[in-house]
């Protein structure tokens, strides 16, 4: 079954553009010119990749991209404008997988669509997964994690990042294995990106962050999730 992809978009011209080269490509295109329209394609029905304008009328992208992180953790592609390397930095951060800057190349787009659904495809093979760790329990399929028995309010980012050194327990990974694995590696961030979520994510599974005994700092090296005893 062909991927389902939304095209969040105002100009009528660009969105007709990426949609017929998505149907050329042989994905499903839809297109929403508002972010009213957006939640509701949104809700209609499952999609598996959403490519989001955030110069948007009405409700931003930005608030667009906050009110998708809050149902699903669908895959986003930020499509727009804006260049600035704080505005890149936050839309990832915000849980974006992509970022593409106008004008781009249609081909580019394509490439970068079929790239986070690799990603995220790898991450459904984990669907009905369920880890337990070291006191820390992950429910892939519901995308639900607790820490000794307390349930964890983590961002999509967060979730994934968990997720990955979980299923890598006892193995150190460096930090741009956990780019390449978590951001993709044909994003704009850095590897600074990787410590901040760290430290996010130490407060919510450790019970004294400033000391971890599960989310290990190796120094030199990069970063491992402790099997315990």
């Amino acid at each position: 079954m062909a991927a389902r992809v939304l095209v969040v978009e105002d100009e009528a011209s660009v969105a007709q553009a990426v949609a017929y080269a998505l149907e050329r490509d042989g994905f499903e295109a839809e297109v929403a010119a508002d972010g009213q329209a957006a939640l509701g394609a949104f809700e209609a029905g499952k999609l598996d990749l959403v490519i989001l304008d955030l110069m948007l009328p009405g409700i931003s992208g930005w608030d667009l991209l906050r009110a998708l992180r809050r149902r699903r953790s669908v895959p986003v592609i930020v499509l727009t404008a804006r260049v600035e390397e704080a505005d890149r930095v936050a839309g990832l951060e915000m849980g974006a997988d992509d970022y593409v800057t106008k004008p781009f190349s249609l081909r580019e787009l394509l490439a970068r669509v079929r790239a986070v659904l690799r990603r995220t495809g790898a991450r459904e093979e984990d669907a009905g997964a369920v880890l337990s760790i070291n006191g820390v329990k992950v429910d892939i399929d519901r995308h639900e994690a607790e820490a000794a028995g307390r349930r964890l309010d983590l961002s999509p980012k967060e979730f994934d990042l968990l997720v990955y050194l979980m299923r890598h327990a006892g193995r150190t990974r460096t930090r741009e294995q956990i780019l390449e694995a978590v951001w993709g590696d044909d994003t704009y961030i850095d590897r600074r990106t990787v410590d901040v979520h760290v430290r996010w994510l130490r407060t919510s599974i450790e019970e004294d962050p400033a000391n971890p005994t599960r989310l290990l700092t190796i120094r030199g090296v990069g970063y491992k999730f402790a099997e315990g005893d």
